[in-house]
């Protein structure tokens, strides 16, 4: 079982390591790797190869092209996460969720790096009964004290 997490530029790592950190919680092994669709093509290829890896979570702003790349070279799923990058980030977010029919792409929000870890592990969960339990224990942490709200997100 094992999360490969995808940026496209060096600037993104931040946002990486807290899809890393999430995973690490719940026991996920995860490995996190810089790969531009556009820039390092080949290295995309590399990586999308990998037997080891079960999901893909590939993160990218402006173009944001690099999951759908990650998608038409694999059958594994592959979790789009849309950056906000320079500019609204609606660029990013119509890229993510706008694929053709074929190359699915799984969505989450603009920057939204907790609820891809979490899709990750529920996913994983449909193989390993393990992770259904650790879900089940942080949702029940969760409704005790819910985390705070992204930046610039209105109140629940």
């Amino acid at each position: 079982m094992q999360v490969c997490v995808l940026v496209g530029s060096r600037s993104d790592l931040p946002l990486a390591e807290k899809v890393q950190a999430r995973l690490v919680e719940f026991g996920v092994p995860c490995q996190v790797h810089v790969a531009s669709a556009h820039r390092t093509p080949e290295r995309v290829d590399q990586l999308t190869h990998d037997p080891a890896t079960d999901i893909f979570i590939a993160m990218a702003g402006l173009s944001a092209a690099l999951p759908g790349a990650v998608a038409a070279r694999t059958l594994k799923p592959v979790i789009g996460v849309p950056l906000l990058g320079r500019g609204l980030g609606l660029d990013s977010v119509l890229s993510v969720v706008q694929m053709p029919p074929g190359v699915p792409v799984a969505a989450v929000g603009l920057d939204a790096t907790e609820n891809a870890a979490l899709l990750a592990v529920h996913i994983l969960a449909l193989s390993h009964p393990e992770l259904v339990v650790a879900l089940q224990k942080y949702r029940q942490r969760w409704r005790e004290e819910p985390p705070a709200a992204p930046t610039g997100a209105a109140p629940a």
